[in-house]
């Protein structure tokens, strides 16, 4: 029974600061996107495509979760964007306090587009909300067409799914039809992009998609 109480309690003071970064990013009317996946799904490179495509049109900053490199935010930085770098020393997720300590380094009046590229891992990631607007889960075809059910929180919790390495789909045993049927039945609302970066497939839809999103936000605010 204590350690339901902990961590009961330990999501609850999450919840309470994610009200707070929410209300703190929704004054400001910054759509914010929390990405999630296993590592090596490709999230990174589509994140630099998506920078490359909307940056002329949107101000974007990033925030990049990882273990202990900074491999990722010496990329993104690379692309132009703002960047602040949170090393979790070893946590597998981001949370809402994190998140609140790495917006104090960012200037966000005039931002638009916030991505935040949570920690490689499709379990913990999806139990802690951390301010965002949407959850997007990456999955790539390489990973095979179980994960929905392996994983299910993640989807569930994702307004969108992006099928990654879509160009790879022929070397592989990946069965789309069943995943797109399991990913229904863990949620029936979430929108679907299939992407190549390699190839530059699905890009276009994608970022047309955020934009939409993002000028949404903004229209509310």
């Amino acid at each position: 029974m204590s350690e339901i109480k902990i961590v009961t309690n330990i999501l609850k003071a999450n919840d309470e600061l994610t009200a707070l970064n929410r209300k703190k990013l929704d004054e400001k009317g910054i759509y914010v996107i929390n990405l999630m996946s296993s590592p090596g799904s490709g999230k990174t490179s589509i994140l630099e495509r998506i920078i490359s495509k909307l940056k002329d049109d949107l101000k974007i900053a990033v925030i990049e979760g990882d273990l202990y490199t900074t491999m990722d935010a010496r990329r993104i930085e690379t692309a132009g964007v703002p960047v602040v770098q949170i090393n979790t020393g070893g946590a597998c997720h981001l949370d809402a306090c994190m998140i609140r300590d790495a917006l104090d380094h960012l200037e966000l009046d005039g931002l638009h587009l916030l991505v935040i590229e949570n920690v490689g891992n499709l379990v913990c990631p999806a139990e802690f909300e951390i301010g965002e607007d949407i959850k997007i889960t990456v999955l790539s075809t390489t990973e095979g067409n179980d994960k929905p059910f392996k994983y299910p929180l993640a989807f569930e919790k994702s307004g969108a799914v992006i099928l990654n390495k879509i160009d790879l789909l022929p070397y592989t045993n990946f069965d789309k039809p069943e995943f797109y049927s399991n990913v229904r039945t863990i949620n029936d609302d979430t929108v679907f992009f299939e992407t190549s970066c390699t190839k530059d497939l699905g890009l276009d839809e994608l970022c047309v998609w955020i934009r939409n999103r993002v000028r949404e936000k903004q229209r509310i605010n």
